[in-house]
């Protein structure tokens, strides 16, 4: 109990850290065609980083409520999926599998992403601002997050 107090705790105050003025760590990645996405290439829209992958319940359940504020919102932010800790087959067999419209990137583990931003826990969705700022950090699948949306875009 002691030891998921502390975890908690941790995972909280990171969580504070990265909302403000820090800036999301710029990265490049190949999306679904194999195509490079560089993070900064998005700046002027919200952006939302959803840290997931194949083997994690709690991402593959959050899908249908993602999909729908997508569809909700569409136009006004634009949510890049990164794969964690799947191989690439996995990886674009879960996008098509799950219908997932938005953009994707794979995540070799010879990335450093996952360090740069911290990520402690699956999923992680990370909401950066215009202006390339991270906005918000919501570690879980949290109704917070959908509220969240609804307050920026509504």
């Amino acid at each position: 109990m002691k030891r998921m107090m502390l975890s908690l705790a941790l995972m909280t105050t990171m969580l504070c850290a990265w909302a403000g003025n820090q800036t999301a760590p710029d990265f490049t990645l190949n999306d679904i065609n194999g195509k490079p996405l560089t993070l900064s290439s998005l700046r002027g829209q919200y952006v939302i980083l959803d840290f997931w992958g194949s083997w994690c319940p709690w991402c593959i359940k959050g899908f249908p409520k993602m999909k729908e504020y997508y569809a909700k919102y569409k136009g006004k932010f634009e949510i890049v999926g990164i794969d964690c800790r799947d191989t690439e087959y996995k990886w674009k067999k879960a996008v098509k599998e799950y219908e997932l419209p938005w953009l994707h990137v794979y995540n070799p583990k010879t990335s450093t992403v996952l360090e740069d931003y911290a990520i402690q826990g699956f999923p992680t969705k990370i909401i950066v601002g215009p202006d390339g700022t991270i906005v918000q950090t919501i570690i879980g699948e949290d109704p917070q997050f959908y509220t969240l949306l609804d307050d920026l875009f509504k």
